[in-house]
Parts: structure tokens; sequence; C-alpha cells
């Protein structure tokens, strides 16, 4: 059973949305876009019987189904679906305390703490470049193999992004990591930031 409330208030105004979509069957999915980040938004949307995921968590209510996105679900602890009346007729809250909050520790697989930390440090660092950086692979017994996109690709100064900045940063959060290798092209400087 998923810990996320979904007040008296709120299911009646999703119940009254619901009732008035073609088909039957149809609830609703919670997610959270890049959970565990802090780019994390939590998302209410319609959820059609074709929509649903196996893996997804179905938490039965009064007058429909919530389905609950099985990666969020851990963010979504202690979470609160909220509508409120007002003079414009009402607004539906989603409150979501654990969804920014990282869901990573010592025992987290390799790759997972990888992600996170290039999520949550190195790309907002990179963005302002245009460029960003994801993990490809992990080979030789722990050196991550990473690919350089956007304004990174083709920058002459890529080499010292990767070994100053990127691997510096995450050899110092993830000690069991060896180092860092890039997967890039840097042949194409079409979008090339210098």
């Amino acid at each position: 059973m998923s810990a996320i409330i979904i007040t008296d208030a709120a299911h009646d105004y999703l119940a009254e949305l619901l009732a008035k979509q073609n088909g039957t069957d149809i609830g609703i999915r919670i997610f959270i876009t890049q959970p565990g980040t802090p780019s994390a938004e939590t998302c209410i949307a319609y959820c059609r019987p074709a929509e649903r995921n196996p893996d997804d968590t179905a938490l039965a209510l009064k007058s429909f189904t919530a389905w609950i996105d099985s990666v969020s679900e851990p963010f979504l602890e202690d979470a609160v679906v909220d509508y409120a009346s007002d003079r414009m007729g009402g607004q539906l809250t989603i409150k979501a305390p654990n969804a920014k909050v990282p869901m990573i520790g010592e025992d987290s697989p390799l790759t997972e703490r990888i992600n996170y930390y290039l999520q949550t440090e190195i790309n907002p660092g990179l963005a302002g470049h245009g460029g960003q950086v994801s993990l490809v692979d992990i080979v030789e017994e722990g050196i991550a193999v990473l690919r350089f996109g956007g304004g990174c690709q083709g920058c002459g100064m890529v080499d010292m992004t990767l070994k100053d900045g990127v691997e510096k940063t995450l050899l110092e959060r993830i000690p069991d990591l060896k180092g860092v290798r890039d997967a890039t092209d840097h042949s194409n400087r079409e979008n090339a930031y210098y």
C-alpha cells in the first residue's frame, strides 16, 4: 500500500474530472519527473487502461484507481494530494516533501549513485554552457564511461572538464569508483561552447 494521501476533497474533484472523460476505466497516474533531484516535479495525469505500467502500484479509491509510478513511489512517501476551493473555483495541490530527497546510499548500485551525482551536481553546472553528461557504461571493475552532449561535444576544454570537474566530483562522492573515461566523439564541433 502506498503512503500517499488523497484527501476527500481531492478525490471528489478528480472523480468529477474523470467522469467527463470519454471511455471507461480511466484512473489517474501519479509520478515524479526526475525524482530525487532538485528538478523533481510531482505530476498527476489521466491514466487509461493502455497507459498502465505493470510495475505501478494500484491504489483503489472510492470512485477510481490511482496508479502510483513504481520508480516514483519511494519519493511519494508522506505526499498529500488536496483540493482547496477559492474564488476562482479551486486548486489541486500536491505536497511531496520527499520528491527531491535522494534515495541513494552507499549500498545503492554504482550506476544509480553515478547518475544521481550527474543529475544533481554535474549537469546543473554544465547546463550554463548548454552541455550535459550521461553515463554510458561501467567497465573494468569501476571505470565510468561518460558521454558529453550539447555544448560539451566538440569543446576544446572537455578534457579539463572531465578530469578537473566531473571525475574529481564523482571520485570524491563515490569512493569505490576507480575513474572516468570519455566516450564522446569531439570531432563534431557544430554546437561547441568556447
